[in-house]
């Protein structure tokens, strides 16, 4: 097991990491973290705790995830390890020419024309089918309880609905197809603010439809319907053709060896093979301080190098130009570390893209653990609410391009680059446990920044995820936490690097971790940047 003290804070932070024996759920609400826990005392195992707690988020932090979101997982399930990709295509309906045809040079950010399928929904029914000890009805009822009787807002949740809602307010204003947004996420004329009681009465009716259903309605019936119709009312492009012709896929894990340790990701359309090309240059070098120039300049280098052949090639596996067995070639790391020079490179890639995401992680006694990630891409997504269903739809079609040279060329029936991963780490084969850093752009270099806390400096699972954070923005900016060392920043500066302090700190990701410890000792650690909590028993 690894070797780390934990009563070692070695950054700001009143958090210890928490330990359980029989199971412990992590994620970016309290609430949510009690969802999954209740289904657990309920004789519900990791999977069925999964399911509940990534629904309950749905409600409880609707600014970063909803009904219409999509959906990863990676589970350990009697040692073995499956990956589940449910990440919706593009309609059928829609082409770049059509988008083109509109004046567009580029994807829009919000309204109907980004929206794709939405693949949470299925994610969950995949979940339970496979591996759930309850049944998926049975698995809702908390976010249900949440969503008709209320729960109270808390601050960051607040402050993210909040900017959401001024943004809308500007941009939305006059146009009918965003009217549902207003009704359902500020029905009072105004974002809640942190200890209002929130109540989503579309959205429990829509999860009971759901769980009675197992998910038939949302993509065969009469949800699906809904969705539909609403999409024809404003012109957009889904049909409930491509919610019926949607199947999720499980998938194969990629792997890296890192120290001895593996770092597992799910293949593309996702970016998490960013974060393992990134660990196959590191690999290369030798690291006993975290915050030295040498490391950090050299983890800056190596995640640009990824980033520059990631953001090339990544989209659909159908329309890849190259094999992931290629992107992780182990003969690639030595030749790019051997390019790390002193000074910082630019990589010249394009803008990267943003995102807003929760991540949970879940244990049980069994010995299963589920990494799970959801999200609606911007925030609330494309601010699309269908009439009457509490379902906010993603706009994950925003990462599409117009440009047919661009490997994620929009095209129907086609997925695009995914920025939500995963995480899981195993050693000696077996299950170390599931890790996740949220935050667009920000997931691959979180994984690769508590990845390597754990392993090359030893921290603890909350210390891993309470250090000082970087982030690669684009050619040489980088952007820091306010107590990020000066003095490190000015020696990084030295070498080229743009640096700037950044005082949000949602921008640096907002993570969960959950380790088993060779006698069976769950052992916790999730952000001090968000709502973050761990419910366990």
């Amino acid at each position: 097991m690894m070797n780390f003290d934990c009563f070692d804070q070695l950054y700001p932070s009143s958090r210890f990491p928490v330990m359980a024996r029989r199971g412990m759920v992590c994620t970016g609400s309290a609430l949510a973290s009690a969802a999954g826990l209740e289904i657990l005392r309920q004789g519900g195992n990791a999977m069925d705790a999964a399911i509940a707690t990534a629904a309950a988020l749905t409600v409880v932090e609707p600014a970063a995830n909803g009904l219409g979101s999509d959906a990863f997982a990676i589970v350990w399930h009697k040692n073995e390890l499956f990956g589940l990709n449910s990440s919706g295509f593009a309609p059928e309906a829609i082409s770049a020419d059509s988008i083109k045809a509109q004046g567009q040079t580029s994807m829009p950010t919000f309204g109907w024309t980004p929206v794709t399928v939405p693949g949470a929904v299925k994610a969950w029914k995949s979940l339970n089918e496979r591996f759930g000890k309850l049944t998926l009805a049975q698995c809702l009822v908390p976010a249900i309880r949440y969503a008709e009787e209320g729960y109270p807002c808390p601050p960051v949740l607040a402050h993210y609905w909040r900017v959401a809602y001024d943004q809308y307010r500007k941009e939305f204003a006059g146009k009918p197809e965003f009217d549902e947004w207003f009704k359902t996420f500020a029905p009072e004329g105004r974002a809640p603010q942190p200890g209002d009681v929130i109540t989503l009465k579309n959205h429990a009716k829509t999860l009971r439809e759901i769980g009675e259903t197992q998910t038939e309605s949302f993509y065969h019936g009469k949800l699906a319907d809904q969705i539909d119709a609403c999409s024809r009312k404003y012109g957009g492009y889904l049909r409930k053709a491509d919610l019926e012709d949607f199947e999720n896929e499980w998938v194969t894990p990629i792997r890296m060896n890192y120290r001895g340790y593996e770092i597992c990701e799910l293949p593309p359309n996702g970016q998490g093979i960013i974060a393992l090309m990134a660990l196959n240059i590191l690999k290369e070098f030798q690291f006993t301080e975290k915050l030295h120039v040498e490391t950090v300049h050299r983890q800056l280098e190596a995640m640009k190098m990824a980033f520059k052949d990631g953001l090339f090639y990544i989209t659909d596996p159908k329309a890849m130009k190259v094999k992931t067995e290629q992107l992780l070639d182990p003969k690639l790391g030595p030749d790019h570390a051997a390019q790390i020079t002193d000074w910082a490179q630019d990589p010249q890639v394009s803008k990267l893209p943003q995102s807003g995401t929760v991540y949970l992680c879940t244990a049980d006694e069994e010995g299963n653990m589920v990494s799970y990630i959801q999200s609606n891409y911007m925030g609330f997504g494309s601010g699309i609410v269908v009439d009457g269903t509490g379902i906010a739809l993603q706009n994950r079609g925003r990462g599409f391009s117009l440009d047919e040279k661009h490997a994620n060329y929009l095209e129907p029936r086609k997925r695009t680059y995914h920025t939500i991963i995963p995480g899981f780490m195993m050693k000696d084969g077996k299950a170390v446990g599931p890790f996740g850093v949220m935050g667009g752009h920000m997931q691959p270099q979180g994984h690769v920044q508590v990845a390597m806390n754990l392993i090359d400096f030893h921290f603890n699972p909350q210390m891993a995820l309470d250090a000082p954070r970087w982030l690669w923005k684009q050619d040489n900016r980088i952007l820091v936490e306010p107590h990020f060392p000066a003095a490190l920043a000015k020696a990084l500066q030295r070498r080229g690097h743009r640096i700037e302090v950044c005082l949000d700190p949602g921008v640096f990701g907002r993570g969960q971790m959950i380790l088993r410890m060779e006698n069976g000792t769950l052992i916790g650690g999730t952000e001090s940047r968000t709502d973050s909590n761990i419910a366990c028993y």
